[in-house]
């Protein structure tokens, strides 16, 4: 019942911009902390930012300053704002959540070409 769905993935030339966006269903959304995900090719999975239900955010040093996390509560949605991309930055973006287990949406690939 609960579904994330990512979407605005693409490919783009370093130095580029995207904007990610996760849509949220069948939580209450607004309650709820949203986090950002990414793994790159051959890589574990890390955390590239959170979000709490305030709007206070937390993001990776990687990403620090280039990378800007935002929510709309009335959409149920999450953005990832990616500005500066670099080649580095290439991976599947995920969208998640905790209710007890962690979710996770499809992903969404980005791709920053050098």
């Amino acid at each position: 019942q609960v579904r994330l769905v990512e979407s605005g993935g693409g490919l783009v030339q370093a130095g580029g911009s995207l904007r990610l966006s996760c849509v949220a269903s069948g939580i209450t959304f607004r309650y709820r902390v949203m986090d950002w995900y990414r793994q790159a090719p051959g890589k574990q999975r890390e955390l590239v930012g959170s979000i709490s239900n305030g709007g206070v955010t937390n993001y990776a040093e990687s990403v620090k300053g280039r990378f800007t996390i935002s929510r709309d509560n009335a959409e149920n949605t999450v953005a990832l704002q990616m500005n500066n991309l670099k080649p580095e930055d290439t991976a599947v973006y995920y969208c998640a959540l905790n209710i007890g287990v962690r979710m996770w949406g499809q992903g969404t690939q980005v791709t920053v070409s050098s």
